[in-house]
């Protein structure tokens, strides 16, 4: 079989886990029974080794038609042609309680006609690494033993009789209009015990009503409301129930090029990505997702990392060794090579988390509960360090490889930590060095306006004594470095414009210039930099630009309003998908560029 165009794919998930399906019923991608466990199926990156679950229809001429059920994470897969109608329902099981079992439910069901499908379960454990026993039990059980006892057996429950080939498991069978039939594949019951399939239907109810009732919740009613609502629903399926971290993204090693060599792990939870979630969640209204995210980030300020007192990123449990390791053996999608599980950065210095993380500490005790005193001693200790070391080089937050430089958007992310611990300790009469704290933030500032601007270019350059621009410039004003109508941010924005942005596309940075990366080959555009470029024109003003570009953006979703991390010159999908950052950015700049247009911008503060 053929790769699937990523943007082909919707995901259905629980909070522990998350499956990619594609347009053609087949589900391709699964790792269990958490986002950071081993997968179960990755055909998306081996088409022949991976492993799928695949459903098919019999059908001639099909056309496919993918959607989620209104304000859910249920997932419709409809195919269409002249002798009949077919619908594949994928969800994983969710409920208020949380007790619910951990697995995938794929319910199939005839509209029009009479329709023959082929289905075939190909798990393939450990990154296709473990081989496994089959046994089917009572015809309509089928469990898989892995033979590395660090992987759960599973199994695949059916309504109709199951039938083994080799060691995968395969049906057919036919459907006429209006019958339906179900299987869950999941964790094995006690003694093989089948699941209650009668009560399929409730736990189906259950499930939409969560999503339904959770979404319900935002306050968010303004222009593009589809589009920020499902990315919050989004955002919500990357959460982990169990301990409140976000996954960056939900898969590992789709390339940002085709073929090409920048392939990574996205399956944690990085710093960066705090700020961004607090500010996205609190403007929505989800206060209990906010508290459970800084739970989780507050238990991470007492963690000595390699380098500093924190480290880039965390497993979702706060685990910090992430090892990079590459997967020979898998050819990797559309055989981009290696194929990456864990990731080395955990290793690196990257300065601006600690504004990230002050930020959100800023945001979560202005919206929410105070600080503890605990906290607080350990804020002061981290800012201690950071007085001490923010002139430092870094690899800074695209992580590059190709050695460490002293990058503006660490920088001035550096002043974005005390600028914020100075606010917070002012609003809740917290103590703290001040006199320090006040100076450090000062000089970071004079150092930025006086060694990070080329007088040439007119612009904010990405590094100290280089003429390279970067598109993380376009937080400056994001964070309230700078008014987003300076002068000097002005011109800045307009050798962007000139040098990394075409039509609506931002790159990053121009890789053949700067060799900033030290890997080889290319990369598409950075869909978030695509959003923060737009909230930066509705900060400056400029809102019929903002908006046309904008509304152009949400043009490049996939057909479900999902984005991965790239894009490519002709709009297909690249990097790790769906990507939280994205659509972080997508919900701040629809949220800034509504209440301006609005004219009620009084009530938008960070």
């Amino acid at each position: 079989m053929s790769f699937e165009p990523i943007e082909n794919y919707g995901v259905i998930g629980n909070m522990r886990s998350i499956a990619l399906v594609g347009m053609n019923g087949s589900i391709d991608f699964l790792c269990f029974p958490d986002f950071d466990s081993p997968s179960v199926f990755a055909a998306l990156l081996d088409d022949e080794r991976g492993g799928r679950f695949q459903i098919q229809p019999d059908l001639s001429n099909r056309r496919v038609r993918q959607l989620y059920l209104p304000e859910t994470n249920v997932l419709l897969t409809r195919f269409l042609a002249e002798e009949g109608v077919a619908e594949i329902t994928d969800y994983m099981p969710i409920s208020a309680t949380g007790e619910e079992p951990n697995e995938l439910v794929r319910s199939v069901s005839v509209v029009r006609g009479e329709i023959k499908f082929h289905l075939l379960c190909q798990p393939r454990f450990h990154y296709a690494t473990c081989g496994h026993t089959t046994t089917i039990m009572e015809g309509r059980c089928a469990i898989f033993a892995p033979e590395n006892p660090a992987c759960p057996p599973m199994a695949l429950y059916s309504t109709i009789p199951l039938k083994r080939e080799s060691q995968d498991v395969a049906a057919q069978f036919k459907l006429r209009a209006g019958e339906r039939l179900t299987f869950v594949f999941g964790g094995v019951r006690a003694q093989g015990q089948q699941p209650e399939m009668e009560h399929v239907e409730e736990r189906f109810r259950e499930t939409v009503n969560f999503w339904k009732k959770w979404i319900s919740r935002s306050k968010y009613k303004g222009r593009w409301r589809e589009m920020v609502n499902r990315s919050a629903l989004m955002l919500k399926l990357l959460t982990s129930r169990e301990h409140g971290s976000l996954v960056a993204a939900p898969t590992f090693s789709l390339p940002e090029e085709i073929g090409g060599v920048r392939n990574w792990d996205y399956r944690f939870t990085w710093l960066r990505d705090a700020t961004f979630t607090l500010y996205a969640l609190i403007r929505l209204g989800f206060v209990e997702e906010s508290d459970a995210f800084i739970v989780w980030l507050k238990g991470r300020l007492s963690d000595d990392a390699e380098r500093g007192p924190l480290q880039v990123m965390y497993g979702i449990d706060g685990k910090q060794k992430l090892d990079e390791i590459s997967l020979d053996h898998l050819k990797g999608y559309e055989q981009s090579r290696p194929v990456r599980i864990g990731n080395a950065a955990y290793q690196q210095l990257q300065l601006d988390i600690y504004g990230a993380m002050m930020d959100s500490i800023y945001l979560a005790s202005k919206y929410g509960d105070p600080i503890s005193y605990a906290s607080w001693g350990e804020v002061q200790r981290i800012l201690a360090w950071l007085a001490k070391n923010w002139q430092r080089a870094d690899e800074g937050i695209w992580e590059v490889r190709g050695g460490a430089r002293e990058f503006l958007h660490s920088r001035f992310m550096c002043w974005v930590a005390f600028d914020r611990a100075l606010r917070l300790a002012q609003k809740r009469s917290l103590p703290g060095p001040f006199n320090e704290w006040l100076g450090a933030r000062d000089a970071i500032r004079e150092d930025v306006f006086t060694n990070f601007w080329d007088e040439k270019l007119q612009s904010f350059v990405q590094s100290k004594g280089r003429k390279d621009l970067d598109a993380s410039v376009l937080l400056m004003p994001l964070v309230r470095f700078i008014s987003p109508v300076d002068p000097m941010w002005l011109s800045t924005m307009r050798a962007i414009e000139g040098r990394l942005i075409e039509g609506t596309l931002v790159r990053r940075y121009d890789i053949e210039r700067t060799h900033v990366d030290g890997l080889p080959g290319g990369e598409g555009s950075f869909t978030a930099c695509s959003f923060w470029y737009v909230e930066c024109l509705a900060r400056a003003g400029d809102l019929e630009k903002a908006q046309l570009l904008f509304e152009k953006m949400l043009g490049y979703a996939n057909h479900l309003g999902l984005y991965s991390e790239q894009l490519a010159a002709n709009g297909q999908h690249l990097g790790n998908f769906p990507q939280a950052f994205t659509h972080l950015a997508l919900i701040s700049a629809a949220f800034y560029l509504d209440r301006a247009l609005s004219g009620t911008l009084d009530t938008v503060w960070r």
